[in-house]
C-alpha cells in the first residue's frame, strides 16, 4: 500500500452531520467501520486518527477537526510528524462538479473552488489523490454555493448517498490497494451509475 494516509474532509459538530461538504467524511467512516478501526482523539493534529495496519504497512485515517477551510493545518501536521509524503496521501471530499452518485479519481490540479483543497495545497503540497464524490449539480443553479454545500442533502439524495456508500468505500479501498492509476481507470467511467 503507497497510501499511507487517507483524509476525509468536512466540518465538525452535529450541525454538519448529514450535510454535503462531509461526504469526505462519512466515507472515510464507513471505510474505518468496514476495516473495524477505531477512532481516536488526536488534538496535536486537531483531527480524529484511526490507526490501520495492513500486510502492506500503516496506514492513517484522519478526519480534521480544524473545520474546512483549515483541513490542510490538521494534514499537515500529521504527514510532517510521520514523514508521508503528499504523493502517499489519498483525501476523500464532495465535489460540486461531478453529479451525485458518480466519484472521479484524480492526482493533482487546482482547488477548483474547493477551500478545503485550497488548505491542503498550501500546508501538504500538491500530488495527493483526490478521491472526489460528487454532490451535483447545485440545484437551484442560482443558489449560494456555500449554501447548497452546508445544506442537508435531500431524503431522496440521502438514500442514493446510503445506497452507494459500499461502492464508495469499495472504491477508496481499490486505491490504497492498486494505486491511483488503476483507481483512475476503473472509476472514472461515466457509466458507473
Amino acid at each position: 500500500m503507497s497510501i499511507s494516509l487517507v483524509a476525509g474532509l468536512g466540518n465538525p459538530g452535529r450541525g454538519y452531520e448529514l450535510t454535503r461538504h462531509n461526504l469526505g467524511w462519512i466515507v472515510v467512516d464507513a471505510l474505518a467501520r468496514k476495516h473495524g478501526l477505531v477512532w481516536k482523539a488526536a488534538p496535536q493534529f486537531e483531527a480524529e486518527i484511526a490507526r490501520w495496519d495492513t500486510p502492506a504497512g500503516t496506514c492513517w485515517l484522519v478526519k480534521p477537526q480544524t473545520f474546512m477551510n483549515a483541513s490542510g493545518r490538521s494534514v499537515g501536521a500529521m504527514a510532517r510528524f510521520y514523514k508521508i509524503e503528499p504523493a502517499d496521501i489519498a483525501v476523500a471530499y464532495d465535489d460540486l462538479t461531478i453529479d451525485l452518485g458518480l466519484i472521479k479519481v484524480t492526482a493533482s490540479g487546482s482547488a477548483g473552488g474547493h477551500n478545503g483543497v485550497a488548505s491542503l495545497l498550501e500546508h501538504v503540497g500538491n500530488g495527493f489523490a483526490r478521491y472526489r464524490l460528487g454532490i451535483g449539480p447545485k440545484d437551484p443553479p442560482q443558489m449560494d454555493m456555500a449554501d447548497f454545500v452546508l445544506g442537508k442533502f435531500t431524503p431522496d439524495q440521502h438514500i442514493l448517498v446510503t445506497q452507494k456508500l459500499d461502492q464508495y468505500v469499495s472504491g477508496l479501498d481499490l486505491l490504497l490497494a492498486r494505486g491511483v492509476e488503476v483507481a483512475m481507470n476503473q472509476l472514472n467511467r461515466r457509466d458507473q451509475k
